[in-house]
């Protein structure tokens, strides 16, 4: 959340970073086909087994999942990548906290890097994002508010911050968000009726595979 850099490139901070891999198993049940019946065929029975999977959603529902089992890690500021969490660091003015730099001896992510973590581990590789806010913002798809599923991003905005922070939807009105240096990953319930999210919410977004 704290103030991003345009020109941030956060491929300069990889060797000062200590990756740590989280292993997370994810697995997507195949969707039961469903065959024909002639015009003349009586009514077939309701379905015993499981109903066909929705891949999209099911891959956000992964993604949420696996937002979710990093909660309690800490915030570092440009700390995460697509293996897991890093080691941040400090620039003029991010990864302080009361004038001492957390950042560099913090293992964590910040936003953006939970983000782009969350969504390449649940996608197996094929949605990567770039650690940082604006950019993941303009690399996917609008969603409307009442069309929120678990995985989408929510992107905040401020007339002295534009798009300084994301989060991810976890459903039934929550999003799990690494917030500043300082504090742990969490969960926030009700996040766009807490009136400080909700001023800023400047909208959701799905991303998409990473094109070739």
């Amino acid at each position: 959340m704290e103030s991003q850099l345009p020109d941030r490139d956060h491929a300069s901070a990889v060797g000062r970073r200590s990756v740590l891999g989280l292993a997370l198993g994810a697995g997507l049940a195949p969707a039961l086909a469903t065959a024909a019946q002639p015009a003349n065929a009586a009514p077939a029975s309701a379905p015993t087994g499981p109903a066909p999977t929705d891949p999209a959603a099911a891959l956000g529902r992964r993604v949420a999942a696996v937002a979710e089992a990093q909660i309690g890690i800490p915030y570092a500021w440009g700390g995460g990548d697509r293996l897991g969490p890093g080691l941040g660091f400090c620039d003029e003015e991010n990864g302080y906290l009361n004038g001492v730099c957390l950042g560099e001896s913090t293992v964590g992510f910040d936003c953006s890097g939970l983000s782009l973590y969350c969504w390449y581990r649940a996608s197996q590789g094929t949605v990567e994002l770039a650690h940082y806010t604006v950019a993941q913002f303009h690399r996917s798809a609008p969603v409307e508010r009442d069309a929120l599923a678990p995985g989408d991003l929510l992107f905040f905005s401020r007339t002295d911050a534009p798009l300084h922070h994301v989060g991810i939807y976890a459903g039934d009105g929550a999003m799990i968000h690494a917030e500043r240096t300082g504090t742990l990953i969490a969960r926030v319930e009700k996040v766009l009726d807490v009136p400080r999210w909700a001023g800023e919410f400047a909208g959701g977004r799905r991303p998409g595979p990473t094109p070739a």
